[in-house]
């Protein structure tokens, strides 16, 4: 997950580098720039929902038409957990 190696300045030039318009354009292979496009995603999710395979791919296309590749890495990552049949936030920046 994120760790804190970059500054709110570079992240904010990654947002912009790689969604910028809201929509991501390809996916950043240094993976400090993955986590933070990846923790971007993880946002739209609430903190302690359970989220059907469906619910997931509806958000995640509100990113991307390629939602199983975002997907993967919001598990492979740590941001999301899931079980046979719902998925649920655990990790990224969380608003206060």
């Amino acid at each position: 997950m994120l760790d804190g190696s970059l500054t709110e300045r570079e992240r904010q030039k990654v947002l912009r580098a790689y969604m910028p318009d809201g929509r991501i354009t390809a996916i950043p292979v240094r993976r400090p720039a993955r986590l933070v496009l990846l923790d971007q995603v993880a946002r739209a999710f609430e903190p302690g929902v359970r989220y059907s395979e469906a619910e997931v791919n509806a958000v995640l296309r509100d990113f991307s038409a390629n939602v199983s590749v975002l997907r993967r890495g919001l598990l492979d990552e740590g941001f999301m957990e899931h079980d046979r049949t719902r998925y649920w936030r655990c990790g990224g920046t969380v608003e206060v």
